[in-house]
């Protein structure tokens, strides 16, 4: 009998052959699978479990935090507010936040937070327990602070200040939050379950995340995981400071999930993100709703790359989304643009194939350098599919 429920186009069987597969091998809990081809979901599958005793099945609805999977929505409201000119992208920040001037950022650009240049991936000085949640706290320290490298001249993984940054321009271009930017732009006209910020209502339909596996040995060899054992160092700070993101089991609390963190507490189901990739994929406009309609072809324009100062490995961005790389190798697409997410959440399309992709389990998996294992075997069947 099948683990898997949901619907697939027959010619995209394989695919949803080897999703299934992952689950009698073990290598899944609870997840859900989707793509897109046109705009029109071929795949929309899921499987497993969702609650910490492993009792409750995954259901339609089942969202999951996908971590920084989540930049990429955030983004794509920057784009969105651009398009409709309430957001100049190459303008230096202080046009919408004059407070962010200060210590030599007078002329860091919209763009260079979006691509991860802007020398902000850390705050220097620790900051106290429950700044995480506190969105004015947050931006002010980020507004004090002094560039970690001249803005524009290398670029380095933004792990959570990304959302603080990029968000407090979106909030002072438009008036309103991320989280309700979200809610109006993208998940009410796509009727979709993406959300930052889990209203409390629907917080049965979150999974429950497990303890996120530890790399292997022969991971913690790679350059970053030195990097993150010295407790000063740039990248420690990126990944650790406020203190609450080390919290044990904070991902399971309604504290996150409620919160509004558009770098990292996205919560959404595959079908969510294959059908805001979908639309993308598709021009930028699927059956009457717009979210872009001139600038699709830029999200996947390489804006910057090399070795990453956060990450110490190479990386590709775009403005605001993540280009497949050594790093995260998701797609083997020319023009493709997406962004995945610690543990393995992935969204991304292929403007090519015209095809998109989400993908979105609760067993996290640390994999410092490369593709989640889980990966490869789905992208590989997909492109078979096409």
């Amino acid at each position: 009998m099948s683990v898997l429920a949901g619907h697939y186009d027959p010619a995209f069987k394989e695919i949803a052959e080897i999703f299934e597969e992952s689950f009698a091998a073990g290598r899944e809990r609870g997840a859900a699978l989707a793509v897109t081809v046109d705009g029109r979901l071929v795949v929309d599958v899921w499987g497993g479990t969702r609650d910490e005793e492993q009792s409750q099945p995954w259901e339609r609805n089942t969202v999951v935090n996908v971590f920084s999977a989540t930049k990429a929505v955030a983004a794509l409201c920057a784009h969105h507010l651009a398009e409709r000119g309430l957001l100049d992208l190459n303008a230096p920040v202080v046009t919408y936040w004059p407070e962010f001037g200060a210590a030599g950022k007078e002329e860091v650009t919209v763009s260079q937070l979006l691509d991860h240049s802007a020398g902000l991936p850390a705050l220097r000085e620790p900051l106290p327990p429950g700044t995480l949640f506190n969105w004015t706290a947050m931006t002010d320290a980020l507004a004090a602070e002094e560039p970690w490298w001249e803005p524009g001249t290398r670029h380095g993984y933004h792990v959570v200040t990304f959302g603080f940054l990029v968000g407090e321009v979106l909030r002072r271009a438009d008036g309103r939050s991320v989280r309700d930017l979200v809610r109006d732009e993208i998940a009410a006209p796509l009727g979709i379950d993406l959300f930052i910020g889990l209203p409390e209502r629907l917080s049965e339909q979150a999974a429950y995340l497990p303890p996120t596996e530890p790399p292997t040995a022969a991971q913690m060899e790679a350059p970053a995981a030195r990097a993150l054992m010295d407790p000063t160092s740039m990248a420690a700070r990126a990944f650790t400071n406020p203190a609450d993101l080390v919290e044990p089991g904070l991902v399971n609390t309604q504290r996150w999930r409620q919160a509004d963190i558009p770098a990292s507490n996205g919560h959404a189901n595959a079908r969510a993100l294959a059908t805001m990739y979908g639309v993308l994929a598709a021009g930028g406009t699927v059956e009457g709703v717009h979210l872009l309609q001139q600038t699709v072809d830029t999200l996947a324009r390489e804006r910057v790359s090399g070795v990453d100062a956060v990450l110490f490995a190479p990386t590709r961005f775009s403005l605001g989304f993540m280009l497949p790389n050594e790093l995260r190798p998701y797609s083997p697409g020319d023009r493709v643009f997406g962004h995945p997410g610690a543990g393995g959440a992935l969204g991304f399309c292929d403007l090519d194939a015209r095809m998109a992709f989400g993908y979105t389990p609760n067993r996290t998996v640390t994999t410092l350098h490369g593709a989640d294992p889980r990966w490869t075997p789905l992208t590989t069947a997909l492109y078979g599919c096409l």
